[in-house]
């Protein structure tokens, strides 16, 4: 449990919002695609959803990771 904690925490150790609604916007995501399986279409969410959760994932991780260099960068 300790260590699935760690994931959401940054290089300082405080826990970082784009981190916790990445990876929780991720699990959502996942789930969703599971349960489309076994689901009839009728009660599947919409497209337009689905895909807007995609990009607040892509982008509150790609920043996060962004930032991770860009730190890297910055102390030289």
């Amino acid at each position: 449990m300790k260590k699935m904690l760690e994931m959401f925490k940054g290089d300082k150790g405080e826990v970082s919002s784009k981190r916790v609604v990445g990876i929780v916007g991720a699990i959502v995501l996942f789930s969703a695609m599971v349960l489309n399986i076994f689901y009839p279409k009728e009660i599947s969410p919409s497209p337009d959803l689905i895909d807007a959760v995609k990009w607040v994932v892509i982008g509150a991780l790609g920043i996060t990771g962004a930032e991770k260099f860009a730190n890297k960068n910055a102390e030289g």
